[in-house]
């Protein structure tokens, strides 16, 4: 029992003896030893013990549940474990120290038997405050986890009631009203451990950024990294280097875990304000499927890089069109439309370097030629011809982004 101020009530013991109030002086002594740690959560504790140095009693059941809910207490109080199990020991070290006389004075069996009976009480409160303390740790880092999965799906879905998103966000250190930017990862395949893959990604952004303003999570299948557009000091960088800095660092991070590899790695313009986020997140999505499509040879995707291909695409009845009136006629040939695409997508990005096409698609120049005339033969357009090249190029860029020839081309509506 405790008293208004949360220490142990003075009784008597079970057995004759001196008056207990020595028990207030172990508990206060024991919370300076603790650093402060508060009284209240010894509980009956002192009594316990007292009890068992003094008449042998075992702790009951009961009882232990009451030490594991100011185990319980103690987490959600915020209090270290460290300093709450010392709390405990030390009360046991002075209260052993201050014991009266009465039991001191015994002989040697006796207090021997006083001693054995206190350490048990010791190890079976001490172990119980653990369990309870555990207990309530893992289940604030479940409503933790749950409230922050909660805030990323409100923040990338960009339609929430912003003053409650900003009340949301203050416990997490995201200040919306700075500018932010997504970044997305996908793996290879399922994403494998997702927990482990978070803890990584924490550890290095937290890192480099600090541990305010940055939010990883899981939606979709993909990992979500919300960070601040700037770090904590230093001069801005441009926005094209502050996504490359986010992207390498994420991918050279997972890249090391056992699963997942290759990690696909977009990241989303910076833009101000709780709406910038969405905004950002809906640009790390289109540029990791943009990429996948371009068969983009770099595993990390600005959003920035890809601003041409989204003026290209914002016409898509236009694209269609392009590529039906320019490409269409490759489905000819034989082996259909593909192995000329290809050629010509390799043929481009080489500079039109008929040998390095050749050293990227692995054929041999004189295929490369050959194909190359084909486009020529089909389509009218010559690929040498730098009048002709633009056209060729942008309907090939236009047929990747459309996933043609593996899907079929849009119906104008």
């Amino acid at each position: 029992m405790t008293d208004r101020a949360g220490r142990p009530r003075r009784r008597r013991p079970s057995a004759p003896g001196p008056d207990d109030a020595w028990l207030v002086e172990v508990a206060d002594g024991a919370s300076r030893d603790a650093g402060g740690v508060p009284v209240q959560l010894l509980g009956d504790y002192l009594l316990l013990l007292a009890d068992a140095a003094i008449d042998g009693r075992q702790v009951k059941k009961r009882e232990l549940d009451a030490v594991g809910r100011l185990g319980r207490q103690a987490a959600e109080q915020g209090i270290s474990a460290g300093r709450v199990v010392q709390l405990y020991l030390s009360a046991a070290r002075r209260l052993w120290q201050d014991l009266p006389m009465v039991v001191r004075s015994r002989d040697r069996e006796a207090v021997r038997a006083a001693a054995s009976a206190v350490l048990q009480v010791v190890d079976k409160a001490v172990a119980t405050l653990a369990e309870g303390y555990a207990d309530a740790r893992r289940d604030l880092v479940r409503r933790e986890e749950t409230l922050r999965r909660e805030l990323i799906d409100d923040l990338l879905r960009g339609d929430s009631d912003l003053g409650t998103l900003v009340e949301r966000a203050e416990p997490f250190g995201l200040d919306l009203a700075q500018s932010h930017q997504v970044a997305l990862a996908a793996p290879s395949r399922r994403l494998p451990d997702a927990d482990t893959a978070i803890t990584a990604l924490e550890a290095v952004v937290f890192d480099r950024l600090g541990d305010r303003d940055v939010l990883v999570a899981t939606k979709d299948g993909l990992l979500v990294v919300i960070a601040p557009a700037e770090p904590p000091a230093g001069p801005a960088p441009s926005a094209m280097e502050a996504g490359n800095e986010l992207g390498g660092l994420m991918h050279s991070e997972l890249s090391r875990l056992p699963r997942g590899r290759p990690w696909r790695v977009a990241v989303g313009r910076a833009h101000p304000g709780l709406y910038g986020i969405a905004r950002s997140y809906e640009e790390a999505r289109e540029a990791l499927t943009m990429a996948g499509r371009l068969n983009s040879d770099s595993p990390v995707t600005n959003a920035h890089d890809l601003l041409v291909y989204r003026v290209l695409l914002r016409d898509q009845p236009a694209m269609a069109d392009l590529v039906q009136a320019v490409l269409t006629p490759l489905a000819q040939a034989r082996g259909g439309a593909a192995p000329l695409l290809d050629t010509l997508d390799a043929y481009f990005a080489t500079g039109t370097v008929a040998t390095a096409s050749a050293k990227r698609l692995h054929v041999s120049v004189r295929t490369v030629t050959y194909r190359l005339d084909r486009v020529k033969a089909l389509t009218g357009y010559d690929p040498a011809d730098p009048a002709h090249r633009f056209t060729l190029q942008a309907a090939v860029i236009g047929a990747k982004m459309l996933n043609w020839p593996q899907e079929p081309l849009p119906v104008p509506g």
